[in-house]
């Protein structure tokens, strides 16, 4: 039950039920005012604060002027949050293709918005988070959909041994920031999808309030499911593959269906938008083409169109192994059967799942390559990781090169309300005021005073020490240990001491132990005379990922020595405030993956807003902003074949950059005692880094570069009672058919002047188009360098214009290609599809090529 509020108090409610005082430092301090001992107790959870509070102290503040005047003053301030204009209002309005859209459904299996809403497993969720709050801030119109995980993840402890231990601690939805979504009638909101054998899922629907974000949770703990499908929801990431299906026809199938209830109860625009957040939710392509068929008479291919225009999908593992796939029979029997859907056919569902590239499996369900047959506009989470999904998902684009494999880029950002510690801001604000206000002057961080900084940053670095003694000593006391045997912990740790924070998920790609390649030498990094380090570290493996416990168990043996215990230490249960405390007090941030396996990873980002430098694998985020001087670049080895030898290379290099240059940066003091180069470094890193690494320039780019040309898209197939729909599916289906009687017949090429470089080659393509009409494919020569095997490399292209027929009737085109570069040149022609209503001309993984390119007469340019 909720606390009931004194009158004069009800503010409170409204400020608790709106998450962002997740982020509004002075909220926060609000609830800290109503008694700053219990807030620190229930671990800065206002709901938790106001259910355990003694009734007299409410009496005291419902009477204290002051307070109420701050209280009344910050109600003010967050209705004004919520109404005001924002960046994305100054886009325009969107009457027409070309405006933003009026609303964009967001769909992610998890969210990390704050410590007290635990829905979260790792990056993804914080990801998501972070996502929402960015909207939040610029405006940007999302609804949020997700699951609620009655024990969320997991909380993590550890063994007398040092092995992960899990338990599910319970989660009571009434003591949280969240209401039942309500009919009008005041009954809750409730969802329902068919099951095989005429069983039947239901759930209600709960309603967080993330900024001016409505966020949707889909809860199946009622009273009308049976025992197994209460749950289906029982915590994140769990169960077997019949249960994880489940869960993701819910989250994409039911949360279609909650947005559906929550427009027509409140009245907010209907989502043109669809962005699906890696595969886990990609059933919503399936409901929406459900709904198109049911309710606009469409095709199922007509209905395909015109949800692929207005969807995006955002993929963020680079392993086969982070995709969900599930054996074809598991989703034959949830899809066909006594459960199939006549709008929605069996086969047709099992074809979009399918793995029908080289080397693909015939027996699983790929929920990723779904997600990007019901997208037309894909995305990865770095400049690398884009790079990774053309060369990892190329197959489903047929004969293109990878670099015409439709999947861009977008590098992940993160809030830097939620986390940049107090102390930074108020510096900031107070040297470049404009960098706080209105996100410019960046370059003004340069002349932050050595002085003011180096102050912040060790007392960021002693709150650090001071929270992981506490936790400390609290683990070791739930290992067993004694009184006696943690009195030790009083001098763990040193808030003068080169502090270096490895925090993450810990599956095997990561190599948390890397660090522990040569323990001797690690050992004498921690225990060095004069520049001493010392290591905090965290994470979490899967319950079900043995081999990541076993890394687990092999810090925490390392860490227990009593030599380097000081020095080094692991801090169980990695959630948003361990993580928070970590990246804001650790002076270096270290990542070492397996490159090119971490799609972006964004802990480092977070350490570069607070004063942090990184040191780590040129992978992800940091393969594209290292610039040599806001941090350290681990070499990597990632051509060998031999792991062993791969990881004992990059771990000496690690070692190596850590002795030599690192640490003597760190120790080089002036004679007043500061740094005077590693500040140079941290404020090269503010100021260069900073503007990047926020989700506010991510949030932009995903509205400029994928939502409103997706809107644009949506409302092309909508008009005219879905026409657009209507005619590229039926051309689709025409250009299909008629595509293996497709071929270029000849080229022919001439240099009039011969083969030089700045001069251009004629190029002429005869080819057979079987009854498709000139309009329907583009003509393109490729051409750039080649390697030994005549292969091109990094081609360009230029579109060939149609000419006269040949003498036997075929379609002729001709152009030139420019000679830009010396060396062996090549060339080739190629025919693919050309629609006004395609976002891309690879989109249909259809072309045809000569059987091979071409050398450039006489050889190589000169």
């Amino acid at each position: 039950m909720r606390t009931a509020l004194p009158e004069p108090l009800r503010p409170l409610e409204e400020l608790i039920l709106n998450l962002r005082w997740s982020w509004h430092h002075e909220t926060r301090d609000l609830f800290r005012s109503v008694d700053p001992a219990l807030w620190d107790a229930v671990g800065h959870d206002p709901v938790r604060l106001l259910g355990e509070v003694a009734p007299e102290r409410l009496e005291r503040l419902a009477g204290d002027r002051r307070f109420l005047r701050r209280l009344d003053d910050l109600a003010e301030e967050l209705r004004e949050y919520l109404t005001a204009p924002r960046w994305y209002q100054s886009l325009g309005a969107s009457a027409d293709s070309g405006g933003p859209a009026r609303a964009i459904a967001y769909f992610s299996p998890e969210y990390g918005i704050t410590a007290a809403l635990p829905q979260y497993s790792g990056g993804l969720g914080i990801l998501a988070g972070d996502h929402l709050k960015s909207a939040s801030d610029l405006g940007v119109p999302i609804i949020a959909v997700g699951l609620l995980y009655r024990h969320g993840y997991f909380a993590q402890s550890l063994s007398r041994d040092g092995r992960q231990l899990e338990r599910y601690p319970p989660i009571d939805p009434d003591g949280l920031p969240l209401t039942l979504l309500r009919e009008t009638d005041g009954a809750p909101v409730r969802v329902t999808i068919g099951l095989p054998q005429g069983r039947r899922l239901h759930a209600q629907v709960w309603l967080a309030r993330v900024g001016r974000v409505p966020q949707l949770l889909l809860d199946s703990d009622v009273d009308d499911n049976d025992r197994a499908a209460r749950d289906v929801t029982d915590r994140l990431y769990g169960g077997g593959g019949d249960h994880r299906l489940l869960q993701e026809m819910l989250l994409g199938i039911g949360g279609v269906r909650a947005i559906r209830a929550y427009c027509r109860i409140t009245g907010h625009p209907a989502p043109e938008v669809f962005h699906t957040n890696e595969g886990h939710a990609g059933f919503l392509g399936l409901e929406r083409i459900r709904e198109l068929v049911a309710e606009q008479g469409l095709t199922f291919d007509e209905a395909l169109e015109a949800v692929r225009a207005g969807t995006v999908f955002t993929t963020h593992t680079p392993v086969s192994a982070g995709i969900d796939r599930f054996p074809r029979e598991l989703v034959e029997r949830h899809f066909g059967g006594d459960a199939e859907n006549r709008d929605v056919p069996l086969e047709r569902v099992l074809d979009l799942g399918a793995e029908t590239y080289p080397d693909g499996d015939p027996a699983v369900f790929n929920m990723a390559v779904m997600g990007m047959r019901l997208a037309q506009r894909v995305n990865g989470v770095s400049r690398l990781h884009g790079l990774v999904s053309r060369e990892m998902f190329g197959g489903l684009w047929g004969g293109f090169d990878t670099a015409d494999v439709p999947v861009g880029a977008i590098t992940n950002g993160v809030h830097a309300e939620t986390w940049v510690a107090r102390e930074i801001l108020d510096l900031v604000a107070r040297e470049a005021p404009s960098v706080v206000e209105a996100g410019k002057g960046w370059e003004r961080l340069r002349h932050l005073p050595d002085l003011e900084l180096w102050r912040v940053r060790r007392a960021l670095r002693g709150r650090l020490v001071a929270e992981a003694r506490r936790r400390l000593r609290a683990s070791w006391r739930s290992r067993g240990a004694g009184e006696a045997e943690t009195a030790w912990i009083d001098e763990a740790l040193d808030p003068d001491v080169l502090t270096i924070g490895f925090a993450r998920r810990v599956p095997s790609y990561k190599r948390l132990t890397l660090m522990l390649r040569d323990p001797e030498r690690l050992r004498a990094l921690l225990l060095h005379p004069e520049r001493p380090v010392q290591i905090v570290i965290a994470g979490k493996a899967h319950p079900a990922d043995e081999g990541g416990k076993r890394l687990i168990q092999e810090m925490v043996r390392f860490a227990d020595g009593e030599d380097v215990r000081h020095r080094i230490v692991f801090l169980p249960d990695y959630d948003m405030a361990l993580g928070r405390l970590l990246v804001q007090g650790c002076d270096v941030w270290m990542n070492n993956p397996l490159r090119p396996l971490e799609a972006c990873g964004t802990s480092g980002m977070k350490a570069a807003l607070n004063g942090g430098l990184n040191l780590s694998i040129r992978d992800g985020w940091w393969d594209e902003w290292y610039d040599g001087r806001n941090g350290w670049a681990i070499p990597s080895a990632d051509g060998l074949d031999e792991p062993d030898r791969r990881d004992a290379l990059e771990a000496a290099a690690l070692y190596d950059l850590i002795e030599d240059q690192v640490a003597v940066l760190f120790y080089d003091r002036d004679p007043s005692g500061l740094p005077r180069r590693w500040m140079e470094m941290v404020k090269h890193t503010l100021a260069a880094l900073g503007p990047k690494v926020l989700a506010s320039r991510m949030l932009r780019d995903y509205v400029t570069e994928l939502y409103t040309p997706a809107a644009a898209a949506s409302r092309a197939m909508r008009a005219d009672g879905y026409a657009g729909a209507r005619e590229l599916a039926a051309w689709k289906q025409r250009v299909a058919k008629a595509w293996p009687g497709v071929a270029v017949k000849r080229v022919e090429a001439d240099a009039a002047e011969g083969p030089h470089v700045g001069g251009r080659l004629s190029v002429r393509a005869v080819v057979e188009l079987a009854g498709l009409d000139p309009a329907d494919v583009a003509v393109e020569a490729v051409y750039g360098r080649v390697d030994e095997s005549d292969t091109l490399l990094d081609p360009s292209s230029v579109e060939l214009a149609p000419a006269e027929p040949d003498d036997d009737g075929r379609a002729c085109y001709v152009g030139e290609v420019p000679l830009r570069r010396s060396g062996a040149f090549g060339y080739s022609v190629r025919v693919v599809p050309r629609h006004r209503l395609l976002a891309h001309r690879a989109e249909m993984g259809l072309i045809a090529l000569p059987p091979e390119p071409n050398r450039v007469p006489n050889g190589a340019l000169r």
